[in-house]
């Protein structure tokens, strides 16, 4: 069966949640999210959203994941490191490459290699 590209937020609701089933079975990464997420039914809603927003250029999210992601960091005692940001990339390739292809699908991996460095980046610095 042939793939097709994220064409809309149901696609997009698809990726998310495959992708954070990963997330939250993962050794190294699972314990960060599910030790912070208390309700995943409405981080799920607001990921769908914030990716959305971002694939679809819509201008519906208003969260702050890099306050987000900088408070999950001092939580945990500043122990998020370019690790675990390579296995959250990695398993969110390989989600979009089980699920889609095309080019919002090529669009989503660039964006969050984007993101991913930033956030990195912003995390250390705050550590100041």
């Amino acid at each position: 069966m042939a793939k097709k590209d994220i064409e809309n937020r149901a696609d997009v609701y698809l990726l998310v949640s495959s992708f954070y089933n990963k997330i939250r079975e993962d050794e190294t990464l699972g314990p960060f999210f599910n030790e912070t997420i208390k309700d995943w039914d409405e981080h799920l809603e607001l990921l769908t959203t914030f990716w959305e927003s971002s694939l679809f250029l819509k201008t519906r999210y208003s969260g702050d994941p890099l306050a987000a992601h900088i408070k999950v960091d001092k939580q945990f005692n500043h122990s998020i490191t370019e690790m675990h940001f390579g296995i959250w990339l990695n398993l969110w390739f390989e989600t979009i490459n089980e699920l889609f292809e095309g080019d919002y699908a090529e669009n989503a991996k660039r964006r969050a290699r984007k993101m991913g460095t930033f956030i990195y980046l912003k995390i250390f610095e705050a550590r100041g």
